[in-house]
């Protein structure tokens, strides 16, 4: 604690030398462009905002010693490090990524100047972000913009957004970023691939037993219905129970009014768990979610992820966050449907917890380009505070990767949003923040990867950095391709780390690519509004990883050490020898072939898939 106070004080100082010093209270200061976005594809600009359209408006000031926060997260992740799982408190954590006061009193007279009293303004705990609810006119006036309606063209949702804004001169160092302004992000949930199927349609376990390489033996029936058992075989984990009293917790994250139904969930129980039957999870409520158990309102996404993540995991302890994104009303021209970044809305619900979930599954994502850089990294640096709490984070990696599932040159459709209309690969958000663990997907007993249409379910692939080549003739490859892999804005210094731990060629050698891992993906039995049916798509891969990070976390606490927490470092290092290499398949998109399975680590599987039996001695060591 000694280091980390130092550390802080250090870098306090540091800072407080560098930022800029308004000498008075600040009055009406000349606007300096802070961020500036191009017209987005698939958008059509409208109306000006109505004037007294309420604004939450939500502005970060600057986290000058997060760089040490992110020292401390590489260092209590790394099983060879002295410090490994000794995972820093919620006030620890607060303290490494609280503004310089100097930040705060600045921000707070701007506001003042624009007659906003500080007693309205809501602060996180850290004081790093700043909220206020205003009209779209004071809005329009402090931040020097115009505010439209802008209307999706495909789905015809509406937001209230802008493509510019300003702050004054004074305050320029103080603000990192200012949102709803520049945001177009469409959050969705990753496509998954439901269709109804009678009880006759799924085959029982047949008892006909398909032998691994590794010598795990799988029901046959697997390959056509996915079942709690079917993992529990597939991952070497059959006959390990979990404790359900040691402090132990799993979490599912829920957007766009996606309700898990518990009567659904009694019907899954019932078929596939019976000792968890009247059995529930904890519901809570982010921003107003709402929590319909009408059985009509049951959502497949929030069914699929909780079923399975929670009856793998029985009996720890569970919860299902339903956080609100849009308004519970419809839309017209004067109030559109969504101003608020719901991730955003999430992380400051859990970062205020003081026992968050040890491990927490995502299943949407947005394109990356949708995103503004600021917003990124200050989300990504979110979930880094997480994982120094000792929190794992798991997401979709998206079913089609950084493509669409296209092979074909003529009908693709990743084009850039920036006004280029360039082919390229778009990644996924948050799938790309190097602070979470990215969970690709598979099909069949044996698992592979294969070219499937992606109406019927594709599998991903992703990169997050500008491809290295090492021959003439891979250049050539990607040139003829005449595609550009979209730099990420994530070059984490743990991808370091990953290089100087790994030097075989099993490990990706340069820059941040995903996804980490993967697991089962298709044809998963879930129960949707009373009846069966199978499901699949990364929508189910992320969940199911995410339960048996649970059933490692249990496997630690009951040996008296710390949960897993950030992951990542674990898996490219000690962890990787856990895993079952997947080889064979490809994914296509974007006009291409896509990225092959190949031996090691590779863009379309990462390390492979899970064996728990494995994993639950790595994890002890």
């Amino acid at each position: 604690m000694d280091l980390l106070l130092s550390l802080l004080v250090w870098s306090l100082f540091s800072v407080h030398c560098c930022l800029s010093s308004p000498s008075s209270p600040l009055v009406n200061g000349v606007g300096r462009l802070k961020e500036r976005v191009s017209h987005p594809r698939g958008w059509a600009k409208g109306i000006r905002a109505p004037p007294n359209q309420i604004l939450e408006l939500k502005i970060a000031l600057p986290q000058p010693s997060f760089h040490v926060l992110e020292q401390h997260l590489y260092e209590v992740s790394d099983p060879e490090h002295a410090r490994y799982g000794q995972h820093l408190s919620k006030a620890e954590v607060e303290a490494l990524v609280a503004p310089h006061p100097e930040s705060v009193t600045s921000v707070d007279s701007w506001l003042q100047s624009h007659g906003i009293e500080v007693d309205d303004l809501v602060r996180s705990p850290a004081k790093d972000w700043v909220t206020v609810r205003i009209p779209v006119s004071q809005a329009e006036m402090i931040l020097s913009t115009e505010y439209h309606i802008w209307t999706h063209e495909e789905s015809g949702d509406t937001v209230v957004r802008t493509l510019q804004y300003s702050v004054p001169e004074q305050v320029y160092d103080h603000v990192e970023l200012i949102q709803p302004t520049t945001m177009f992000a469409r959050i969705k949930k990753q496509r998954t691939t439901f269709r109804w199927s009678s009880h006759q349609d799924i085959p029982p376990f047949n008892h006909t037993k398909i032998t691994l390489p590794n010598g795990i033996s799988v029901d046959a029936s697997c390959n056509t219905t996915v079942t709690i058992d079917c993992l529990l075989e597939l991952y070497n984990a059959v006959g390990f129970n979990a404790s359900g009293t040691i402090g132990n917790q799993i979490g599912i994250t829920g957007y766009l009014e996606q309700f898990a139904n518990i009567a659904d969930l009694q019907l899954f129980y019932a078929d596939q768990r019976p000792e968890a039957l009247n059995s529930s999870f904890k519901f809570i409520s982010v921003a107003g979610g709402q929590n319909s158990q009408n059985v009509s309102e049951a959502g497949v996404e929030a069914n699929l992820d909780t079923q399975f993540a929670f009856g793998l995991t029985f009996p720890t302890p569970s919860t299902f966050f339903s956080t609100a994104g849009r308004p519970p009303f419809i839309p017209d021209i004067g109030t559109p449907t969504n101003t608020n970044e719901p991730y955003l809305t999430w992380l400051d619900f859990v970062l205020a917890l003081d026992n968050p979930p040890q491990a927490i599954s995502t299943s949407y994502g947005d394109d990356e380009q949708t995103v503004p850089r600021s917003f990124a990294q200050r989300v990504c640096n979110s979930f880094a505070q997480l994982g120094a709490r000792g929190v794992t984070l798991t997401f979709s990696s998206g079913d089609g990767g950084v493509g669409d599932g296209d092979p074909d040159p003529a009908t693709q459709e990743c084009i850039t949003n920036d006004g280029r209309n360039a082919t390229e690969f778009i990644p996924g958000f948050p799938a790309s923040c190097p602070f979470v663990t990215a969970v690709g997907g598979t099909i069949f007993i044996p698992e592979v990867i294969q070219a499937i249409h992606i109406e019927a379910f594709s599998l991903p692939y992703k990169f997050s950095n500008r491809l290295q080549s090492t021959s003439p003739e891979e250049d050539l490859a990607i040139s003829l391709l005449v595609l550009h892999i979209k730099t990420q804005w994530f070059k984490p210094t743990w991808t370091r780390f990953r290089k100087e731990r790994m030097q075989d060629s099993s490990t990706p050698k340069e820059e941040q690519a995903i996804p980490d891992v993967s697991a089962l993906a298709d044809n998963f039995k879930i129960f949707f509004q009373g009846r069966a049916g199978l499901i699949g798509g990364t929508s189910a891969s992320s969940p199911t990883f995410a339960g048996f990070v649970a059933l490692l976390n249990d496997v630690r606490l009951a040996n008296g050490k710390p949960p897993l927490g950030f992951l990542n470092p674990f898996l490219y290092s000690l962890g990787k020898f856990g895993f079952s290499d997947i080889t064979v398949g490809n994914n296509p998109g974007c006009g291409t072939p896509g990225f092959n399975a190949t031996v090691g680590w590779d863009p379309v599987t990462g390390f492979g898939t899970p064996d728990f039996g494995k994993l639950k001695e790595l994890v002890l060591l």
